[in-house]
């Protein structure tokens, strides 16, 4: 594929909520703009961290123009678009597309699901009303709908379907998926623990949670390993690993948020039915950050 979306880091980016629930605007676009100074590549606005799923559409619409807007074609956004309704996720993409994303990342259908026929069907009729790249979404832990390589192998000869974030947590599968559809498929890895190794099969980087926190580090493993310096990018990989888990010790978007607050964002709470962390969960997450020097 002579085009890609993007190469390298791309953060997704939490939604800072005021106490009130409301979106934060003004502390989100210091945070896009952190995010920027600090190398990271691309911009995912909601998604699963910038929590999407408690937004309706007009909302979800909204804070995809602020980002636009904020970014103002420094780095590409791509937009948080799936839904379980078919028709609403080709609706939201073509919004998107309207309000100037770069891309749309598009989660398999979660709750009701679908056959692998289904999906097809599914990508192809979105694919079919936007103008702008789709970044597949395969996160079978959280939609229970799993992506598999012969239909990878049916999605890409669609010209818009361009890229899959992958977060099956399968390598052998990747592999398999990368076989057949060789360079008419990008792959960004969908999670950090591998984002080293999915770039270095001949991914173009990774949909980052963990680049909230550290984006310069993150942009900096995923440039190693694009450079081929693959020595030097496990050792970002091996050296933060123990923080990524820390990220994913309760459901995501938590601890990160959690973690962004700790480090003097004003982050605010998840909205519901997203909890807080356990006080034990709390003071683990604040150890570890601490361990990496990141909170004194």
């Amino acid at each position: 594929m002579a085009d890609h979306i993007f190469t390298g880091s791309g953060v997704a980016i939490v939604t800072p909520m005021n106490s009130d629930g409301s979106v934060n605007y003004d502390e989100y676009g210091k945070l896009i703009d952190y995010q920027i100074e600090n190398g990271t590549d691309a911009i995912i606005a909601c998604g699963t961290t910038g929590e999407s799923a408690t937004m309706d559409a007009k909302e979800h619409c909204k804070v995809i123009e602020y980002t636009i807007k904020r970014v103002n074609k420094r780095i590409p956004v791509i937009a948080g678009a799936g839904s379980n309704d078919t028709a609403f996720a080709a609706e939201l993409s073509l919004e998107a597309e309207n309000l100037g994303a770069d891309a749309i990342l598009s989660v398999t259908p979660y709750y009701n699901k679908t056959n692998q026929g289904g999906l097809v069907r599914h990508y192809n009729y979105i694919a079919d009303k936007v103008n702008i790249p789709i970044i597949l979404y395969n996160v079978p832990s959280r939609t229970g709908c799993n992506i598999k390589p012969e239909t990878y192998a049916q999605l890409c000869k669609h010209p818009n379907i361009k890229a899959t974030k992958e977060a099956n947590g399968d390598l052998s599968a990747l592999v398999r998926t990368m076989a057949l559809c060789g360079d008419d498929l990008d792959v960004y890895s969908g999670e950090d623990s591998q984002a080293f190794s999915i770039t270095a099969m001949g991914g173009c980087g990774v949909i980052s949670v963990f680049a909230n926190v550290c984006p310069k580090e993150s942009h900096d493993l995923i440039q190693k390993a694009l450079d081929g310096d693959f020595k030097g990018s496990f050792e970002i990989q091996k050296k933060y690993i123990a923080l990524m888990d820390a990220l994913f010790s309760d459901v995501n978007p938590i601890p990160v948020k959690a973690a962004m607050n700790m480090l003097g964002w004003n982050c605010g709470a998840c909205r519901l039915p997203l909890g807080e962390m356990t006080p034990q969960g709390n003071k683990a997450l604040e150890d570890c950050l601490r361990s990496y020097g990141l909170l004194k």
